[in-house]
């Protein structure tokens, strides 16, 4: 599998996992694999691909917003990561579906944690178009296009979206991962309030309640707390 490194990125419920080939400076490659595959899918293959950029400029397939600028001779810095419940990933909490979305929002973190601005894309399947792990690798193209210069895609179909749905369902996508990341990044701690102040908040954020409806709620929507 050549010489690699092995990571972790830090996550809500544990960590997602990854391996590296190549020096940390080089070109970011991030890697996807496939449905309940790993990122050992990327062990034999990795050794195998150039170095630089230059040489992988035959497989590119330039997505939504990808420039085609010259390639430099820089090396590459390969990462693969796990998605979440696979390989040496954290499984997400019992009984939490694993939502297509929800690996994009891997990649967002990872790519996040990093502190990728522009990468290239290579994800990987060869199972059903509509399961496949690798239809977020064209899904993250369309929703972060200024993220990524060049996506690679093995052994897949694309993604498709009819014309007329194209900028509301990303417009509509990309707010809710943006949401979900900025405010797990705020990490805040809950503020206590007197019950008047959590009640009036709470009638600030719903104006259809009533005080009297607000109240109701509050006695199973609160936590008292020791300074009371």
């Amino acid at each position: 599998a050549g010489m690699f490194s092995e990571l972790k990125f830090p996550v809500p419920w544990g960590h997602v996992a990854a391996k590296a080939w190549g020096p940390s400076e080089g070109h970011p490659v991030l890697c996807l694999h496939g449905w309940l595959d790993n990122a050992n899918t990327f062990d034999k293959l990795i050794p195998l691909l150039p170095r630089g950029r230059s040489g992988l400029s035959g497989w590119f397939l330039c997505c939504r917003g990808c420039t085609s600028d010259t390639l430099s001779l820089s090396d590459c810095y390969y990462v693969a990561m796990d998605f979440s419940g696979h390989g040496w990933s954290s499984h997400r909490p019992a009984g939490s579906p694993y939502h297509f979305l929800d690996y994009v929002s891997d990649v967002r973190r990872v790519v996040a944690a990093l502190q990728w601005r522009r990468f290239t894309l290579m994800g990987h399947s060869m199972v059903f178009f509509f399961l496949s792990c690798c239809f977020i690798s064209p899904q993250f193209c369309f929703l972060y296009p200024e993220m990524v210069d060049k996506l690679i895609l093995l052994e897949n179909l694309g993604f498709l979206l009819a014309s007329e749905d194209t900028e509301a369902w990303l417009k509509s996508k990309r707010i809710v991962i943006d949401r979900l990341l900025s405010l797990e990044a705020k990490q805040q701690t809950p503020k206590a309030r007197s019950p008047e102040a959590a009640l009036q908040r709470l009638l600030e954020a719903n104006r259809h309640l009533t005080a009297e409806g607000g109240a109701i709620l509050l006695q199973r929507g609160a936590t008292e707390t020791p300074a009371g």
